[in-house]
């Protein structure tokens, strides 16, 4: 079988489905913009870019649009290139998020078509909306949202199937094309992700060292910012301390912006933190910045109380890497946690915005952890159950492609 995966920073998701499909003996091409160096055995990888910048002057609504026809024109030039050489795909597995896929069928019409579907944009339901302290902008915000969703729209209109990671995300997608998606995570490598009892990790200049006997709140994001509750958890923190006087809270995330808009001047980090830096002690709380994956296990490892919050939106994979290290996790009431948290069980719920609700969840789970290791322990279990990536997730990808490939209807 010839597999054709199309993403703008591959691997991403195709980290693990890209080599498997490969060792399994199916010969493997990726298109990609931003990795042209990456290497994975088995997969030719193919660069493109873009010959033209968007128009000058462009209408504002119309400017992604035309953004992801330059990058579709520019995958659809080196996919012709790649028919020319005599490579033809039965099957293109894609992110359609940055408008790559838009014309690969006009260039392989025989080829089956799998889609990534990460978010259908919405004015309501979703994360616009959500946060009363950043309201939308009336027309010309829903309108700019609801032009972007073009290029969604065609993506799902021209796909034979589609995947989503959880169902929250499957289901902000319109009803019209939701019965031709699945529900299938990335999935987690829980054989690596696991409770380390001896893990420690050094911070600061002088390098503090850190383990499980120091009582260590985590907070984990790729930029620290509102679409990930970067102001709620900071607004919490002073009464955390206030209630837990013992306690170090470690932070990590990187002060750009991911989802949403940035500040109107400097970064989201520093617009909150010097709204309640005087409230704080700064001696107890370590800026990480962004980490190697290494520390990040290790610091799950050593976390007594982890928070994750998130609007109604993508759901991060460290949450799932958290409930896989056992972490006492205290999560955002928000339609992608609620997904996954269970609260009492394996896990527990707060208010995104109530911040002396959000400080006393943590407190509690702080004072309580010794008789709350059942909830950690579940945690595990359903990481394991659910999202283990070699028992779970990666064989129904491979049986996705497989399906869709040969036009059978997946099960399940």
């Amino acid at each position: 079988m010839n597999v054709l995966f199309v993403h703008q920073n591959f691997p991403g998701q195709y980290k693990h489905l890209a080599p498997a499909l490969a060792q399994l003996g199916h010969r493997c091409v990726a298109l990609t913009i931003n990795n042209p160096g990456y290497s994975i055995p088995g997969v030719k990888i193919v660069p493109y870019k873009p010959k033209r910048g968007s128009t000058p002057n462009i209408h504002p609504f119309a400017a992604d649009f035309e953004t992801k026809v330059i990058r579709g024109e520019a995958a659809g030039v080196a996919a012709l290139a790649l028919k020319k050489e005599g490579f033809t795909p039965d099957i293109i597995v894609g992110h359609p998020g940055w408008g790559e896929t838009l014309f690969l069928r006009d260039v392989f019409p025989n080829a089956r078509v799998l889609l990534f579907i990460e978010f259908f944009y919405r004015t309501q339901g979703a994360d616009m909306g959500f946060d009363p302290e950043f309201p939308d902008q009336g027309f010309a915000s829903a309108a700019r949202l609801r032009a972007k969703n073009a290029n969604n729209v065609l993506a799902l209109e021209g796909m034979d199937w589609g995947v989503s990671p959880t169902q929250f995300q499957a289901n902000t997608v319109p009803a019209l094309f939701r019965d031709r998606i699945s529900v299938i995570h990335d999935g987690i490598d829980t054989k690596r992700v696991h409770p380390i009892p001896d893990a420690f990790l050094e911070v600061g200049p002088d390098k503090v060292r850190l383990d499980a006997s120091h009582e260590i709140i985590t907070f984990v994001n790729r930029n620290l910012e509102p679409h990930r509750g970067w102001h709620s958890f900071i607004r919490a923190l002073p009464a955390i301390q206030k209630k837990r006087p013992d306690a170090i809270t470690l932070i990590v995330g990187g002060e750009g912006v991911s989802y949403g808009r940035a500040p109107d001047k400097g970064t989201w980090k520093e617009h909150f933190l010097k709204e309640v830096r005087d409230d704080l002690d700064l001696s107890r709380i370590h800026f990480l910045g962004n980490t190697s994956y290494r520390d990040f296990l290790s610091l799950l490892a050593i976390s007594r109380v982890h928070v994750y919050l998130t609007y109604p939106f993508v759901l991060s994979w460290s949450l799932i890497e958290a409930m896989a290290m056992e972490c006492l996790i205290v999560g955002s009431d928000t339609a992608p946690v609620r997904e996954v948290i269970r609260h009492g069980e394996n896990g527990f719920l707060t208010d995104f915005f109530d911040r002396e609700a959000m400080a006393e969840a943590v407190a509690e789970a702080l004072a309580n952890r010794a008789k709350l290791d059942d909830v950690r322990r579940q945690a595990r279990a359903d990481a394991v159950a659910q999202f283990d990536l070699s028992t779970v997730c990666l064989p129904a990808h491979l049986r996705l492609v497989a399906d869709v490939a040969a036009g059978r209807t997946p099960q399940g």
